[in-house]
């Protein structure tokens, strides 16, 4: 058994999919691979068929497990928020990459369509 941040897993991949797994993470963490930082309604125009309110849970449970962070410039109206990894979200470069280049050679080996 595996345990991070209070929860147990029971490999090692279990755990890595509990943090990065679901439809949205990956895609939050392969734009912000790509953009750099970037501020909520960039992300937004990134995703467009996700929810305002599955965006926000999405970024808040990767900034809880500490694999985004988020920053708020209060200093002048309006408020500002940009998200952006942190090193140890940066570790997961390369996983998010290979996931991304397997579904580019998905595409192409069985010839899907590309939106």
């Amino acid at each position: 058994m595996y345990k991070f941040k209070g929860k147990e897993y029971p490999c090692c991949a279990s755990l890595t999919m509990g943090l990065i797994g679901g439809k949205w993470k990956t895609v939050i963490l392969y734009h912000l691979m790509v953009g750099g930082t970037l501020r909520y309604n960039e992300l937004r125009k990134e995703m467009p068929t996700v929810t305002e309110r599955t965006l926000s849970l999405q970024l808040k449970t990767l900034e809880e497990d500490g694999i985004v962070k988020r920053k708020v410039y209060t200093s002048k109206p309006p408020l500002k928020v940009e998200y952006s990894l942190t090193d140890f979200g940066k570790t997961l470069i390369p996983v998010v990459q290979s996931i991304a280049d397997w579904g580019d050679f998905a595409i192409k080996e069985k010839q899907g369509v590309v939106v």
